[in-house]
């Protein structure tokens, strides 16, 4: 079994990598498209601007593996944070019109409030999530699993069948994604603890 984590200078890959070797698996970390294609699974993580992320990865090459590797091959991908937010067909971060890799009928949203007394934004800190399905990837975590958030955006599926998670802050938004192979979490489970552990692991064994 071979993980890969894409290098595309946006992400906090350190602390994924520390997890995944804790259960004995073998990780990758470069931003070379030939090593997408000798992972088993990939995992994408991302924290920053949407546009300058897909900036990296057109300038990087890792476009056409990163596609060829989930919608051809349909090998399992873990999108983290802004990671899964760039499996999306757009984000008005920016100037609105940003386009991402169009894996999933979808768009990314600001959050929006007129508290911001009650309300902050980012939306930073614990959560809970609430899995909407049955999934391989929610196997051993509960409602009650809280899992740590950092994030001024969130995807809105076009598609609800998309929904795996959702969470409430401000308003009910999508926390968590799953369309075949393609698997995205808003959270971050690399610093979730033992929920968050569960999860990668349980992405292991998909």
């Amino acid at each position: 079994m071979k993980i890969h984590i894409v290098d595309y200078g946006m992400g906090n890959i350190f602390s994924v990598q520390k997890k995944l070797l804790q259960e004995n698996i073998t990780v990758t970390v470069s931003s070379r498209p030939q090593d997408i294609f000798e992972a088993d699974k990939i995992i994408l993580l991302g924290v920053g601007h949407f546009n300058k992320a897909m900036n990296n990865l057109t300038e990087l090459s890792l476009i056409e593996p990163l596609n060829e590797f989930a919608l051809i091959q349909k090998k399992p991908v873990l999108g983290i944070c802004l990671g899964m937010q760039l499996m999306a067909i757009s984000s008005e971060e920016g100037n609105g019109s940003n386009h991402g890799l169009g894996w999933v009928d979808a768009s990314v949203k600001k959050f929006q409030t007129d508290d911001f007394k009650k309300f902050k934004i980012p939306h930073m800190g614990w959560n809970t999530i609430n899995s909407l399905k049955k999934s391989a990837l929610m196997k051993n975590i509960s409602f009650e699993d809280e899992f740590y958030f950092v994030h001024s955006f969130f995807m809105e599926p076009n598609d609800p069948n998309l929904v795996l998670n959702e969470t409430i802050y401000i308003e009910k938004f999508c926390s968590g994604i799953e369309k075949e192979n393609i698997f995205g979490v808003q959270y971050h489970p690399e610093k979730s603890h033992d929920a968050g552990r569960a999860l990668l692991k349980n992405f292991i064994a998909i």
